[in-house]
């Protein structure tokens, strides 16, 4: 019998892809959901479920910036081929993409044993919000945002990607967050630090989506509600990304930073109270 029923699927699939790319810990909001529903929050095949249908969520944002990729990753196959190719930005962007997806894999892979088990605490989670929280408020206050997607170095592009590792040993403190709020501190604007984000996420997340793909099924997930909760996560990702970025045009983070907050503060008092199981 699956871990996870297609139910519920569908109901993780609403949640991975509302969360997955706004500040607020999609890894953390699918425990909280799974923690609800009792789905053992640390079981190894809801943990792959979990990674798999945020390739869904991927697949959106490739679907939506798919102009911008197509125009990446077609300069850096130019300047494979073209010496005087390779001082376009593109073509460097697309080599700081992949350099600075190297220390999240090399990470993920060390510390798995802690990422499927004690870090997957309900605990974690609680007390990641609502330290991620103060993290993003302190950023964007700090930061000047007044540099563009054209401005972006390698320099900001790996520390940026070496942000991604916070929110995979804490989850709740969030990928988006943990990126946006680095690339705020390096004075980009909110909307160039929400696009980096999104670029930098796609090896990222592809590739742990992949190589948990065989404990999902293997371990007791059933390949229809993973194929359900992919699909779902897609569909809502996509409305997701449109939203914020036009949100993050016109606002500060605040409201994502009180929003964590007051689910961290909740979250503690149903550990606190045995209504959730950590």
């Amino acid at each position: 019998m699956s871990a996870i029923s297609v139910g519920q699927a569908v109901i993780l699939g609403v949640v991975e892809g509302v969360t997955e790319f706004l500040p607020v810990s999609s890894t953390g909001h699918l425990k909280i959901a799974e923690g609800l529903m009792d789905i053992p929050v640390d079981d190894k095949s809801v943990v792959g479920f979990s990674a798999v249908i945020q390739v869904g969520a991927i697949a959106a944002v490739l679907v939506y910036f798919f102009k911008d990729i197509k125009r990446i990753v077609s300069a850096w196959f130019r300047g494979l081929a073209n010496r005087e190719e390779r001082y376009h930005h593109d073509y460097k962007f697309a080599w700081w993409v992949i350099a600075a997806t190297i220390p999240i894999v090399l990470v993920g892979l060390a510390a798995k044993p802690l990422i499927d088990g004690p870090l997957a605490s309900l605990w974690v989670v609680a007390g990641s919000l609502i330290v991620g929280s103060g993290v993003m408020w302190c950023a964007d206050q700090m930061g000047r945002h007044k540099r563009g997607e054209d401005d972006t170095s390698f320099k900001d592009a790996m520390w940026v990607g070496c942000s991604q590792i916070l929110a995979l040993l804490f989850p709740g403190f969030s990928r988006s967050g943990a990126t946006m709020s680095t690339a705020l501190v390096l004075d980009l604007d909110r909307v160039a630090a929400t696009r980096l984000s999104f670029f930098l996420g796609i090896p990222a997340l592809t590739g742990a989506g992949i190589y948990e793909l065989k404990d999902a099924l293997g371990a007791g997930v059933g390949a229809a509600p993973l194929a359900v909760g992919t699909i779902v996560s897609f569909i809502v990702a996509y409305a997701s990304i449109a939203w914020l970025l036009k949100f993050v045009a016109k606002h500060s983070f605040n409201a994502f930073v009180i929003y964590r907050i007051v689910i961290g503060v909740a979250l503690l008092g149903l550990l606190g109270t045995g209504v959730l199981n950590a």
